[in-house]
């Protein structure tokens, strides 16, 4: 058995409305771990992740600590580097079609709209991270990933990324301040703005030239 503390407890970037994301590598069931406290994941899962150079895998060994080793042994560290990710442009387009998913629940209906900002916020961040491992840059795994990628950041302002990251809380722990119709009006105007970006973005991986297009 071991324990790894992940996210970003370990890079520092704790506020309110952080949670300790932890990691329990175990073999096969374990009754002693809640799934809704831990990620469990049996050794030949993690393998197949390493072996297939996944963003979790590369995420892991970046990023985590241990906290616990049954055999003193680091054990994320002792198996070495995840393999090449090799999936990043297939990536980034799921994530994109989870972008465009919410914004067409939004413009479609009004009674979901906190949770398809909150999808908008997963898809934004996940899409980013994905884009900064496949390109060989800094990989970035932190909620303001689409933020730090310098002249490729995703173009809206930070106090309306805000709103889709308060969204996100909301919906994934149920804590924070419910979005006025008005910061939800703010949000929606910046979604073709987001497609744009995607699409350029794509275009600049799928060619393999790391300029702006």
């Amino acid at each position: 058995m071991h324990i790894y503390a992940f996210g970003s407890v370990c890079r520092g970037e704790v506020d309110v409305s952080s949670d300790i994301d932890m990691l329990a590598i175990v073999d096969g069931y374990d009754s002693r771990f809640n799934p809704s406290d831990y990620s469990i994941y049996s050794y030949e899962r993690i393998h197949d992740l390493w072996r297939q150079g996944n963003p979790f895998a590369w995420h892991l060994f970046l990023e985590s600590k241990m906290v616990y080793s049954q055999d003193d042994v680091d054990y994320l560290r002792s198996i070495g580097e995840p393999g090449t990710y090799k999936s990043g442009i297939t990536d980034c387009e799921k994530f994109r079609e989870i972008f465009l998913s919410a914004k067409k629940s939004i413009d479609s209906s009004a009674l979901t709209e906190i949770f398809d900002l909150s999808s908008v916020f997963l898809a934004v961040r996940n899409f980013a991270t994905c884009y900064s491992l496949h390109a060989g840059i800094a990989p970035d795994f932190s909620r303001n990933s689409a933020k730090n990628l310098s002249a490729y950041s995703i173009p809206i302002d930070d106090s309306t990324y805000s709103l889709f990251e308060r969204a996100r809380v909301l919906c994934t722990r149920g804590v924070g301040e419910i979005l006025s119709s008005d910061e939800i009006d703010k949000a929606k105007i910046t979604l073709n703005e987001i497609d744009s970006w995607m699409i350029e973005m794509l275009a600049i991986i799928k060619n393999g030239i790391y300029e702006r297009v």
